[in-house]
């Protein structure tokens, strides 16, 4: 069973008076988990394809499939449980609530959910410990760095133990040695916990991080990259010629 399936997806959106077609037939199969990349320029296609990965929007046609299910085919309802339970999100916004702690920004989907508290307090120190943030859980998002922060988003996305987490450009509001300490904790949790990651990026150094690329032009998937022995500029090189080959 694939963990995720993308099989000749379409999507497009109004300005205006006109369609722009984000997505032009993008074909995607991950069968194995591991920590994997989408890698394009701005405007190839990639928060659309992530956003249709997280069931936040639906294609125009085509099939989504993750974990086994069809995406599309199922109800506003399903979909908001499946997503709860199935699929953590990470944003390159860390999207925490200022009034809450570290812990409560963790707890927050349990709390909504109406999960007993004691085990979701339990679940959210266990998280906030195995990403070294013991101690700050009791401190409000402007007390913690750019790097606690998206440390607290990933805790929170990891809280139902989810088979696929999906990163959309996840250190984009980060510096350049607290993004390689992020990417290479990604590769971890993905190792660790036998999880697929996906992540969104057009980073090089992000994307050398991950066992495979799937690069993303003008809406279609035009070709992968195994990253086993690439650093860096070894991966955009071969990313350069994959485009220019396009």
């Amino acid at each position: 069973m694939s963990i995720i399936r993308c099989v000749d997806v379409h999507k497009a959106y109004r300005l205006g008076d006109r369609e722009v077609a984000a997505l032009r037939g993008a074909n995607l199969e991950i069968t194995e988990p591991g920590f994997y990349a989408i890698m394009g320029a701005s405007g190839s296609g990639k928060s659309t394809l992530m956003h249709l990965l997280a069931a936040l929007d639906t294609p125009d046609r085509g099939t989504v499939q993750v974990s086994g299910r069809d995406l599309e085919h199922m109800s506003d309802r399903e979909l908001t449980l499946f997503r709860r339970k199935h699929i953590g999100v990470v944003f390159q916004q860390f999207n925490l609530i200022p009034t809450l702690t570290a812990r409560e920004n963790v707890e927050l989907p349990g709390m909504l959910a109406g999960d007993e508290p004691r085990a979701l307090r339990a679940r959210a120190e266990e998280l906030l410990g195995a990403l070294g943030l013991e101690g700050r859980g009791d401190h409000r998002p402007d007390a913690l760095s750019g790097g606690e922060q998206q440390r607290v988003a990933i805790c929170r996305a990891l809280l139902y133990k989810p088979a696929v987490l999906l990163a959309d450009e996840p250190t984009g509001n980060l510096d350049s040695r607290t993004s390689e300490k992020l990417w290479t904790l990604l590769g971890e949790i993905a190792r660790d916990n036998g999880m697929t990651i996906v992540m969104v990026t057009h980073e090089p150094a992000a994307a050398a991080h991950c066992r495979r690329v799937f690069v993303l032009m003008d809406g279609a998937v035009t070709g992968t990259i195994d990253t086993e022995g690439l650093d860096a500029t070894g991966l955009a090189t071969r990313y350069q010629r994959l485009v220019a080959a396009a």
